[in-house]
């Protein structure tokens, strides 16, 4: 007999830490690492830095004017990776990033902070879309979803330490050093990428050539959605806060921005997703209302703990890293559990709002702040477990041929639920004012509205099937 040739052994899928793929995945790991280290950390330092540029009128805006400049860039980044590429849509994504995280480092006043964190939003934005469509140009098939995997675990990191350190750096040095602190880094992470900038499709793949039909794959009316969606929102968002100062005008500037943000959406979610039709459109819907009840009162824990219990920086962020690690405890136990996925969203859902509501016990008289940390925990958990089935249940209602489409709307509809929810909370707390016993009435308000979104969603879920 002769021995068995080369060809007979198995397979073995390339190895994305290999020899011939290290370089390019911790670049890719860097990169998002970076971005998500700023987005852990800026929340713990707000309190800090809206007391020292006179901003706590814009708090909430600050958080809505990343996500919605990060939505249209989602879109735009999308539609020029697909058509030219992923190099050029990620270098701009990274120059606008690190442009935000100077500008921001280096504001004097509330505005200047405000357009700083728009235009982290659109580096942030393009860059990470980018960086998906480089994985599947630049990995074979069966290397990409240990890329995929590795991204994800990418968030770990900065969600345990970011806080703490975050609030080390601004305690013993200052607010910007937390922001000028990351722009060294960016450097290394685009050395490892230089190469992998000139591939344009993984080994025996050829480039991406003939485009995807159908109405949300028209460049020109995407990018038209995808601004009236953004400006929409930002309008919507500016008109709410200007409510407390000058009722009239402020109104008439929320029902405008309105008008062009469910013109965007309209176009940029599924067929009947503002009816909630059964099946992928109340799927892609969904994740717009767990971000909104999650996020609307994440954002606010630390100014809670920080001005209403007298929390030092160090300790406020300590529930936004344990929220964290619930919820990848909760995708973690989802991916191993079977059963209707309608029933885990359901169940991620009430689990958000049960949290939120013993969440906002951490304000009142008597109650130790220590409270949030439990609470967050089971909110992070609901997040992981429901979230994530989401995901999951889009891109399996979706025909292949929508899936990059429908992939765009899930994120739409998540950085649109959070920007809302943050923004509309930014409002309340400057309708009821700035100090430490309106600042807990108004955590209160923020909370029992947010669970009312998550009780929504939890009704809802049944009409994901």
């Amino acid at each position: 007999m002769t021995a068995p040739k080369a060809l007979d052994a198995p397979h073995q899928p390339p190895r994305i830490f290999g020899p011939e793929y290290r370089t390019a995945t911790l670049g890719i790991l860097l990169v998002i690492t970076l971005i998500a280290f700023e987005g852990m950390s800026v929340g713990v330092v707000m309190p800090q830095l809206a007391k020292e540029l006179h901003a706590l009128d814009l708090y909430g805006l600050s958080f809505s004017a990343f996500l919605i400049a990060s939505l249209f860039a989602n879109v735009v980044a999308g539609l020029w990776s697909d058509r030219r590429g992923y190099p050029l849509p990620f270098l701009a994504g990274v120059v606008l990033f690190v442009t935000g995280m100077a500008l921001a480092g280096a504001a004097e006043s509330a505005v200047i902070f405000l357009v700083a964190r728009a235009v982290q939003g659109l580096g942030a934005g393009a860059a990470v879309v980018a960086l998906l469509v480089m994985i599947a140009r630049v990995y074979p098939a069966d290397a990409r979803p240990k890329a995929f995997a590795a991204v994800s675990a990418a968030w770990v990191l900065p969600a345990m330490v970011g806080p703490a350190v975050a609030g080390f750096v601004a305690t013993q040095w200052d607010w910007r050093f937390v922001f000028f602190g990351i722009i060294p880094l960016v450097v290394p992470a685009l050395v490892m990428l230089v190469p992998e900038l000139r591939m344009r499709s993984a080994p025996g793949e050829d480039a991406p050539g003939e485009q995807v039909r159908g109405p949300r794959s028209r460049p020109v009316a995407m990018t038209l959605a995808a601004t009236a969606t953004a400006g929409g929102a930002g309008v919507l968002l500016h008109g709410v806060n200007r409510l407390h100062l000058r009722p009239v005008p402020g109104t008439i500037e929320a029902v405008v921005g309105l008008a062009f943000l469910v013109y965007g959406v309209y176009r940029l979610m599924p067929p009947g997703a503002l009816r909630f039709r059964r099946g992928l459109a109340t799927t892609v819907m969904m994740r717009g209302f767990f971000s909104a009840a999650f996020f609307g009162v994440n954002s606010f824990i630390p100014l809670a703990l920080e001005e209403v219990k007298g929390f030092p920086l160090s300790q406020a962020g300590i529930a936004l890293t344990t929220g964290a690690l619930g919820w990848s405890a909760g995708s973690y136990l989802q991916s191993r559990r079977a059963g209707s996925s309608h029933l885990r969203i359901r169940l991620g859902a009430a689990g958000v709002m049960v949290s939120t509501l013993i969440c906002l016990l951490c304000v009142l008289p008597g109650v130790s702040g220590w409270i949030a940390v439990p609470a967050w925990i089971v909110a992070g958990f609901g997040m992981g477990f429901g979230m994530t089935t989401v995901s999951v249940t889009a891109l399996q209602q979706s025909p292949v041929s929508e899936q990059g489409a429908n992939s765009a709307a899930l994120s739409v509809s998540d950085q649109l639920g959070s920007a809302l929810s943050i923004g509309a909370g930014g409002a309340l707390i400057n309708l009821i004012g700035h100090s430490a016993g309106e600042i807990a009435t108004g955590f209160v308000v923020i909370c029992l509205l947010m669970a009312g979104i998550a009780l929504i969603a939890t009704l809802l879920a049944g009409r994901t099937r």
